[in-house]
């Protein structure tokens, strides 16, 4: 027995210690599942090895929940080592917090228990699936603890049938009656034995009515008499010791109890509010150290709850004197909550109260950070709560669904949404209307940011641009988050848009704003678009602020959200530029693998732009062709037109070349308008033409704009060196070697401070390369990195430069390492097939790579492949029916190259898709 009166339980302790993988404690509310786990933990010592997550009030929220459960097991000895640290953010993925916490876990090595309290109050499907999954999944030395009121959905029959599953039921948490006695005798309460035996008797060891008997029968003058004159069932036996409880109780502590039930937390401040009284906090210490069913929640004891079964009796108690006082306890807890900075607390009894303005009021003034602080998901179901009218009446919550609708990618719902908002507006309050505004012209600007409309982001970013260090854009109090916001979104859609300077310039100061107030999701989004745009300047540059992207992404936990994907993209192209291939390939799959396309389209096109160059010197042309058509799809989504559409259609182009498909290019070049025609791209495509059909004299006439300046090119080094090199091989072919040494060496001027490998890739030309380099040439390193590449064979990193050679940047971010490196078939300098190094037969093949992206669905049923579920059981887990699960599977094993079960876990893992098995940590 503890000074607490809980009692030594060695049998139940002994259980939850020699457990399997996963213990389940079910039972009705005041069987005693907290208390035996904490009394548990207490008497072991398990304050070091035990994670301890009790699940809030109807949990919709799961990254709330997973953060609480990451947070809880750094906490613990062994966590606090391998457990990484990981920040709230937007739209934070719980199958990706899993898939970190499955890494992490990998080299646990000591016993760690993870014990989650409430489980049934976890009410979002997708969280529990993902708790599920963790469970399969987890290294042996973690083990679980759940305790829940009913069984759950939670697919624990396997775990039964191979005995790693303990369950402890109502049966097994009842007190016997030497617990029972231990329980009175510790309270100092004295019972007969046939006082005793009848307590015990009505009360059928039941916990919570026996220690609820034990506070009323303190200082009673007749303990027997009162034992013996209540019974029935464990409902009526609660209602019964209550109202003794109550009645024992003074009137400040009785109408404490009542009033504060409707709070799922309560302090003394709020707990004085709501009564009118003082000493609110003294109380609530007291009734916790006398074990009534108040526990504190913080080690000042400072915020307490009430036992589940004893708020429900507290409020229905209220409901029958009081009734007309609950709105208004509901209205006061409201204001207090929202004053002092409890957003979510503040709408929830707000809606209790009906105050619908209220409510909507402050949800809408603090639905900014909370999306910033990782609680979108809270504030989303909040938000649902709303009636269907109120929402349409209200300018601000109707803006709000539409900003719910566009991060699901539904942009006709987002677009009604904003068409009710804009209707509301003209009746909003004049108080309210300049703040409906800016909300709305937000929406606003992140449905023209994903459409590409440019023109229209810019609109509505302006009410949001005050001055730099304004803490109040438009003078309507709503603090910098927004202005940061706005520029950052404003950046973005200019820089797909071709206005690279104003992009430069808004990136730049969002990124500033976003540092100073802390806000690290938008500066990371900010850096990571930005990397992109420094990279058609310099690539060096571009792979700077993209690795500092990736870098604060990976301090924050962000490494597998899209936020990260945008600065891996940038990345990846910047690497193929200068040559590094399987690097470059890394970071562009880890992009595919975490970019939302359907939510992008901009960045979306860039990606699928950006694979298809890399499958291009990789000497496959028809993925090449694949890819960019993949991108021009999404291009056609955007109002204005993408910045790169031009040089997409001039790589189309080529890869038609370089498949064999002349006429066709012909034919598309001559109904091609003259001014686009005439672009730098659009000649080098038609120099690559000429130069196939072997009429090097025509491919010199495409050249000579973009040789000497004349034809219209922005930001586009590239181009350049692949003009120069063009026309080196041009001059060779027609014998005129002075001219080809000249366009050669200009060529290699170009490349060489950025380290410019990928022209020489794209079109290859190792005999001029390597007659050049006998030559007086002060770029004979360069050279030497591109035929290195080229080579069919030879030592070194394959699809990497030599060590220390141009584009060695040392592996920004990690991503160096070993790859392959194809070349695409040539004749004459465009002419015969050098053949990938990988054919040699000294290399091993090439790590495996998705043949394109997953969907979400399958990426889910992926999750479970590691697990010795069945297709149906897999189905069942995931709501789905057992041939849509067959047929996500079957799609997995064709993108993964594989042709059985084991064989896609193994690829996924190499992929990094999936964390590592246990057995090769």
């Amino acid at each position: 027995m503890t000074r607490d009166g809980v009692v030594s339980r060695p049998g139940l302790f002994g259980l939850l210690g020699q457990a399997g993988r996963v213990t389940v404690v079910s039972a009705p509310a005041g069987s005693g599942k907290t208390l035996l786990l904490r009394s548990w933990a207490g008497e072991k010592n398990l304050a070091e090895r035990a994670a301890w997550v009790p699940v809030q009030g109807t949990e919709r929220d799961p990254q709330r929940f997973w953060l609480s459960v990451l947070g809880a097991l750094r906490d613990t000895a062994a966590g606090s080592k391998l457990v990484r640290p990981l920040t709230a953010a937007p739209d934070l993925d719980g199958w990706a917090v899993v898939e970190r916490l499955l890494t992490d876990l990998g080299g646990l090595a000591d016993r760690v228990w993870l014990l989650i309290d409430d489980v049934h109050e976890l009410r979002s499907a997708e969280a529990l699936r993902q708790l599920e999954l963790l469970m399969m999944r987890a290294p042996a030395g973690l083990r679980f603890v759940l305790a829940t009121r009913h069984d759950l959905r939670l697919g624990l029959h396997r775990l039964r049938l191979e005995g790693e599953l303990t369950e402890i039921r109502a049966a097994d948490l009842r007190f016997t009656r030497s617990d029972a006695r231990a329980l009175f005798e510790a309270a100092g309460i004295p019972l007969s034995s046939a006082a005793l035996g009848s307590l015990y008797d009505r009360t059928e060891g039941w916990v919570a009515g026996l220690r609820l008997a034990a506070l009323s029968l303190a200082g009673h003058p007749d303990p027997d008499r009162f034992a013996a004159e209540f019974s029935g069932s464990e409902r009526t036996v609660a209602e019964y010791l209550l109202a003794e409880v109550l009645e024992r109780q003074t009137e400040p502590v009785r109408q404490l109890l009542l009033r504060t039930s409707v709070l799922d937390r309560v302090n003394g401040e709020l707990a004085d509010l709501l009564t009118g009284a003082s000493g609110g906090e003294r109380i609530l210490q007291q009734l916790e150290q006398a074990g009534a069913f108040v526990t504190a929640l913080d080690a000042r004891r400072s915020w307490f709850r009430y036992h589940q079964l004893f708020a429900d009796l507290l409020q229905l108690e209220l409901r029958g004197s009081g009734p007309a006082e609950l709105p208004a306890l509901h209205e006061t807890a409201a204001g207090w909550y929202a004053e002092h900075g409890y957003p979510a607390e503040a709408v929830r009894h707000a809606q209790a109260a009906e105050d619908w303005s209220l409510a909507a009021r402050v949800l809408s003034d603090h639905w900014v950070g909370l999306g910033l602080g990782g609680l979108g998901a809270t504030a989303q179901e909040l938000l649902a709560r709303f009636p269907a009218g109120v929402i349409a009446g209200d300018p601000e919550l109707a803006a709000r669904m539409a900003g719910v609708e566009l991060g699901r990618g539904s942009l006709e719902e987002a677009e009604r949404y904003v068409v009710l908002a804009t209707r509301a507006l003209e009746s909003a309050s004049p108080d309210r209307r300049g703040r409906s505004q800016v909300v709305l012209a937000v929406v606003r600007m992140r449905l023209a940011r994903q459409r590409g409309d440019v023109a229209a982001v810019a609109e509505q970013a302006q009410p949001l641009l005050a001055p730099a260090g304004a803490a109040d854009p438009a003078g309507l109090g709503l603090g910098e988050d927004l202005r940061a916001l706005a520029l950052i979104n404003l950046g973005i859609a200019e820089l797909w848009t071709a206005r690279s300077d104003e992009a430069d310039r808004h990136l730049e100061q969002g990124i500033a704003l976003a540092r100073r107030i802390g806000r690290p999701f938008l500066e990371v989004t900010g850096l990571a678009h930005w990397a992109q745009l420094l990279s058609w300047r310099s690539f060096p540059l571009g792979v700077q602020r993209a690795s500092e992207a990736i870098e604060l992404a990976g301090r924050h936990g962000w490494t597998e959200e899209p936020v990260a994907g945008a600065a891996h993209l940038a990345l990846g192209m910047a690497m193929v530029a200068e040559g590094r291939l399987a690097a470059g390939e890394r970071s562009l799959e880890q992009a595919e693998r975490t970019l939302r396309t359907e939510v992008e389209p901009a960045a979306g096109m860039r990606l699928r732009y950006s694979r298809g160059l890399l499958e291009f010197v990789s000497g496959r042309p028809e993925a090449a062709l694949g890819a960019f058509r993949a991108a021009e799809r999404l291009a056609a989504q955007l109002v204005t037109e993408h910045i790169l559409a031009g040089r997409l259609r001039s790589h189309v182009l080529q890869a038609l070349v370089r498949l064999g498909e002349t006429q066709r290019v012909e034919a598309a070049l001559a109904e091609m308008p003259g001014p686009e025609r005439d672009t730098a791209e659009m000649r080098n495509a038609l120099a690559v033409l000429r130069l196939a059909q072997d009429d090097p004299a025509a491919a010199t006439v495409a050249l000579a704009p973009v040789i000497n300046g004349s034809a219209p090119l922005v930001n586009a080094h590239l181009w350049h060196v692949q003009a120069f090199l063009l026309e080196a091989i041009a001059r060779d072919a027609l014998g005129e070697v002075p001219a080809a040494r000249r366009a050669m060496e200009r060529a290699l001027i170009l490349a060489e401070p950025e380290s410019l490998l990928f022209p020489f890739l794209l079109n290859p030309a190792p005999a001029l390369l390597d007659r050049h380099r006998r030559l007086a040439t002060p770029h004979a390193t360069l050279i030497s990195a591109a035929l290195t590449l080229l080579a069919p064979s030879g030592p070194g990193d394959p699809g990497s430069p030599p060590e220390g050679g141009p584009g060695g940047h040392g592996g920004h971010g990690g991503h160096g390492g070993h790859g392959r490196a194809g070349s695409p078939p040539v004749r004459g300098g465009l002419g015969g097939r050098i053949p990938p190094r990988q054919q040699s037969g000294i290399l091993p093949p090439r790590p495996a790579r998705l043949t394109e992206p997953l969907s979400e669905s399958e990426i889910r049923v992926l999750r479970y492949l590691p697990t010795k579920l069945s297709a149906p059981e897999i189905a069942d887990q995931l709501y789905l029916s057992v041939n849509t699960v067959k047929t996500h599977m079957r799609h997995l094993y064709d993108k993964l190259g594989a042709h059985r079960r084991h064989e896609a876990v193994e690829q996924a893992r190499a992929l990094g898709l999936l964390a590592p098995s246990p057995r090769s940590r």
